[in-house]
């Protein structure tokens, strides 16, 4: 998975993996926290790449993503959370 990029309207954003195109998509995104703990994301709107299938998140739902991670109690090893557009 890519790293979180900036959003602007009407640009065409293109993939850094194999420079393919990206599309808005919403999708599951597993994540892992500490040694142990898997988050699940689901309904998660992502840019992904019409060729290789790579994703990347728009900065703002990267920042979101990083604050629901870090609520999650560490001890249990897998939950499961709806993103909130």
């Amino acid at each position: 998975m890519g790293f979180g990029i900036s959003s602007q309207e009407g640009l065409i954003v293109k993939c850094r993996v194999c420079g393919g195109l990206l599309e808005h998509r919403v999708t599951d995104l597993p994540f892992k926290i500490g040694d142990s703990s898997i988050v699940v994301v689901k309904a998660l709107p992502v840019l992904e790449c019409r060729q290789c299938g790579e994703t990347e998140m728009e900065d703002e739902t990267m920042r979101r993503v990083d604050q629901v991670l870090a609520g999650v109690e560490p001890s249990s090893e897998l939950e499961v959370i709806r993103f909130a557009a």
